[in-house]
């Protein structure tokens, strides 16, 4: 049976008390996410920098820049996504997480995954991409193709701040950002056709419609619900 969704602000408000492991000794303020409550889009982060510590916000130095113009090869804005970290507290020295750092975030960015309920999750880098597909598989081999997470579509791609020290990476996360806009397109239409040939069954055959409609029964409804 899955979790009912716990509000954003109520999250936000256990991140902000959470004193599970030694990083909340360390930080400025915590970072829980920023961005639209009712993203199509999640895209997830590693951690917070240090720019990111001290403004609390996600994304804001260099790597966060490079980011926006990301998002525009997507159709997207900054404001249309919602972005997080797997964790919510900067690491000393910007060290990569540790596996029981890990764990004991984890629950929150499970709990603003229910809560946004996006069509996608755009996981950026090895730690955030091995978190959501539970795969020792890395970004270099995952990224750019389209991975499914229960019922999250999920589409690895470099981090940002990867391309800062390789350019290299910049081509295949233009390349990548790109073929999300295309997705996302792609999903948009194949839900309007959707839409179209239910409402045209319904007008085509209201004696069906209804018949069905009283066949259900609550235990149904009740099955249909714990479904995730």
């Amino acid at each position: 049976m899955s979790r009912p969704a716990v509000p954003l602000e109520q999250i936000r408000a256990q991140v902000e008390a959470c004193t599970k492991c030694p990083l909340a000794d360390g930080r400025t303020q915590t970072v829980f996410g920023d961005g639209d409550p009712h993203a199509r889009v999640l895209i997830v982060g590693e951690a917070p920098g240090k720019k990111e510590d001290e403004l609390g916000v996600p994304f804001v130095g260099a790597a966060g820049k490079y980011l926006n113009q990301l998002l525009e090869l997507a159709g997207l804005k900054r404001e249309d996504v919602f972005i997080a970290n797997v964790l919510k507290c900067r690491p000393p020295s910007n060290r990569d997480p540790r596996p029981e750092e890990i764990q004991m975030c984890s629950d929150f960015l499970r709990a603003q995954t229910r809560a946004i309920d996006p069509e996608f999750i755009v996981t950026l880098g090895n730690f955030a991409t091995k978190f959501i597909l539970r795969t020792d598989v890395g970004i270099t081999n995952l990224h750019g193709t389209l991975q499914q997470a229960g019922r999250f579509k999920v589409f690895p791609i470099f981090h940002p701040a990867a391309a800062l020290y390789d350019p290299k990476k910049r081509n295949a996360l233009a390349a990548d950002f790109t073929t999300l806009g295309q997705l996302l397109e792609a999903a948009a239409k194949e839900r309007a056709a959707q839409g179209e040939e239910n409402a045209d069954g319904k007008d085509a055959e209201p004696e069906a419609a209804d018949e069905a409609a009283t066949s259900i029964s609550p235990d149904d409804v009740a099955a249909d619900a714990e479904q995730e």
